[in-house]
């Protein structure tokens, strides 16, 4: 149960028992997922759109949205809005400094994995495409292939 909207990192109050523990143990659950952990060491470099991510993890944009809202409660990643598109960043300042300290190790120890490097190079590439562009061909490529493609139809076999 949280004791306070993740608007409001600041007033909280430090020395309340248990409460460094307890972000811990978030940020410790929320990073439990590769996705999420790639999600975290790709926004070192900035924030990014959701559909950025979408294109970098190729995942579905649900379950990217999914992914960011479990990094969210955990005070991992800070969101804004801009229009239809929403851009998330690593958690800030004003962040608890159990989760910055967190977040920090985390980046820290991940930068030079394989994984990483790897997401390093797509995302230099993704980045040069605009977040809008990148969600109309989402959009584009989802629509051609759950078209009815009638020329190649044939009828199922069930079995005897």
């Amino acid at each position: 149960m949280r004791h306070h909207p993740p608007s409001s990192f600041g007033s909280r109050i430090a020395t309340q028992p248990g409460t460094a523990m307890r972000d811990f143990m978030a940020a410790a659950k929320a990073l439990a997922d590769e996705n999420r952990v790639r999600i975290l060491v790709a926004l070192r470099q900035g924030e990014l759109c959701v559909c950025q991510i979408v294109e970098l993890l190729g995942l579905a944009t649900s379950t990217v949205s999914k992914h960011m809202s479990v990094l969210k409660q955990a005070y991992l990643v800070d969101s804004r809005k801009d229009g239809r598109w929403i851009y998330y960043r690593l958690a800030g300042d004003d962040a608890p400094e159990t989760v910055r300290q967190t977040v920090s190790l985390t980046v820290k120890l991940l930068a030079d994995d394989s994984q990483s490097r790897l997401d390093q190079r797509r995302l230099e590439a993704i980045r040069c495409h605009a977040p809008h562009d990148l969600c109309a061909a989402r959009d584009e490529s989802r629509r051609t292939r759950h078209a009815p493609q009638l020329d190649g139809w044939a009828p199922m076999y069930f079995g005897d």
